[in-house]
């Protein structure tokens, strides 16, 4: 996506405004003040705390979380929403971890077959659904990036019959794309779909770059299993898709392209042009690896407030934040636990927070609300997929989501991005909610980390419901505006680290605290209004995904 560029925000927000059909009704306003800095960080200073060793699913410190949220939704007079009138939704995650004797071979056109060695040539991702990976002699073809997109008039599989074969991909990014089709296109999960559509029984992701080094998963990876014990949610996998997916370093790949009609040079200059390059390639590929696995339980949180609407109350509007961190891990200047003070007690604080503000309502917005504590979004937006795909109410009723993930909450509030709002009517609540607070709107100052589908509220989208993210802006009180280098340099001494902790950090209560009530703001329009969000005319994601 060419997210909210310049001149599309301006459109966006000249949009916003004519066509804003709804105030902010002042029974909202009033609630604003039960928004209190110190309980966002009494919230923060117990989730992040050693005794949760981190929020790890499947553990009992991540336990301790979810009975802390539970009691403070409670506490709040939020109702249940879980599984059999509770408030969690159990989740059973499956760690897939690749057994030592792994083994591959490549039969080139003549001559005899070559070994490739497992951990520099070639890796494997482990099977979540399947234990026995094994594929013998199997054709080999290439598909540039594994992108299939006739309405994009880009087809890297076109003429090619990859049926029983292994499909050979690059992992450099297709830049002929705009952001969002880039995002979505090469996402793991689109790649391996795409294959399993044309037959493939196996995909080898080329590395990107000559000195890449291969991934391997010494933790494992991690899916999510359906009551019936199938694979339900998985990044890497899913049920009907290739059997074998593995990595190759750029050596193995150049022996694969061993005697085809076009080398790797010529391919990859027809790939930076633009074109596809699909192409049959003369050798087979043999390979044999084990999966094995460790189930656990965890929990995904879910709270609600009951609408006033005798219809619309049948509808939902979720906030949405994620519950868990990484646990512990090797130390990083003598600490070992990964708190995850901003990453994510500081989301999961203002969701808390949001659902007080909800409970203070004398009157309930037309629609019901749900409050939405995830697991597993540090393994690959597991608990979020898991709860998009397989509600705890009617899937057609979920409306929106507002997601908070890391509001990085080091600086006073001033300037907001919102992640994904652009791409449906989600735009005018945001903008009026913002102009309440007086906060600006600014485009996203890191487009190239494809931030929109990177959390939870990606989960909701690839649902068809529509969901945004808010983030912080540029702007700065001195005028310097330039918020994004100080984050840049505080994740880089912070983010996915044991020094995200409650004891030293640096945090703004009070931007915390409005950047809950800018949430709750918009979420309680959209909860309020007659007509329930719709995707953007012609947008990507709406057209892809949208009902």
């Amino acid at each position: 996506m060419k997210f909210l560029s310049a001149l599309g925000l301006v459109a966006s927000l000249l949009l916003t405004q004519a066509g804003l059909a709804q105030t902010i009704e002042p029974a909202a306003l009033a609630v604003l003040p039960a928004v209190q800095p110190a309980a966002l960080e009494a919230h923060v200073r117990y989730l992040a705390d050693d005794r949760l060793r981190g929020r790890l699913p499947g553990t009992p410190g991540y336990q301790l979380a979810v009975d802390y949220v539970t009691s403070q939704l409670k506490q709040n007079g939020v109702q249940p929403a879980g599984d059999q009138g509770g408030y969690t939704q159990a989740v059973r995650l499956r760690r897939a971890f690749v057994e030592a004797g792994a083994s591959a071979s490549c039969q080139p056109a003549s001559g005899a077959a070559q070994p490739l060695a497992v951990g520099s040539a070639i890796t494997f991702y482990p099977n979540p659904g399947q234990a026995e990976v094994s594929v013998a002699n199997a054709p080999l073809v290439f598909a540039g990036y594994g992108i299939s997109a006739p309405e994009l008039k880009y087809d890297d599989y076109a003429g090619l019959d990859a049926k029983g074969k292994v499909v050979v991909l690059t992992r450099q990014a297709p830049k002929q794309f705009a952001d969002n089709e880039r995002q979505y296109f090469a996402d793991l999960r689109t790649v391996l779909e795409t294959a399993a559509r044309h037959g493939a029984v196996g995909v080898l992701l080329a590395a990107a770059h000559a000195d890449a080094k291969l991934p391997e998963f010494p933790n494992g990876q991690v899916s999510a299993l359906t009551p019936e014990g199938q694979v339900g949610v998985s990044r890497s996998y899913a049920p009907g898709s290739a059997q074998l997916v593995g990595s190759i370093s750029p050596a193995t790949l150049q022996r694969l392209f061993a005697g085809a009609s076009r080398d790797t040079g010529q391919v990859f200059n027809a790939l930076r042009s633009g074109k596809a390059a699909p192409l049959a390639l003369l050798g087979r590929l043999s390979a044999r690896y084990r999966s094995r696995y460790q189930d656990v339980d965890s929990y995904n949180v879910v709270g609600k407030i009951t609408g006033s609407d005798a219809k619309l109350k049948s509808e939902y509007v979720v906030h949405s934040a994620h519950l868990d961190h990484l646990g512990v891990g090797a130390p990083i200047n003598g600490d070992s636990i990964f708190n995850g003070a901003h990453d994510n007690a500081t989301g999961v604080a203002s969701v808390l927070e949001i659902s007080k503000l909800y409970a203070s309502l004398k009157t309930k917005p037309r629609r019901s609300v749900l409050f939405v504590l995830v697991t597993g979004e540090e393994m690959g937006l597991i608990g979020s997929t898991y709860f998009a795909k397989y509600p705890t109410v009617p899937k057609a009723a979920l409306v929106a989501d507002v997601n908070t993930d890391m509001p990085t909450i080091i600086a006073p509030l001033l300037s907001v991005v919102p992640l994904g709002a652009d791409h449906s009517s989600l735009m005018q609540p945001v903008r009026a909610a913002a102009d309440y607070l007086k906060l600006t709107i600014e485009p996203d100052p890191e487009p190239t980390q494809n931030r929109f589908i990177r959390s939870d509220q990606y989960s909701f989208v690839v649902q068809g419901i529509p969901a945004l993210h808010i983030k912080y802006g540029n702007r700065t009180a001195d005028g310097k505006n330039n918020l994004s280098e100080t984050v840049q340099k505080w994740r880089a001494v912070t983010y996915h680290k044991p020094q995200d902790n409650f004891a030293g950090g640096t945090f703004d209560w009070q931007a915390g605290a409005q950047y809950a009530r800018l949430n709750f703001l918009i979420g309680y329009q959209v909860a309020q209004a007659s007509q329930r969000p719709s995707w953007n005319k012609g947008d990507f994601f709406g057209a892809r995904f949208g009902k």
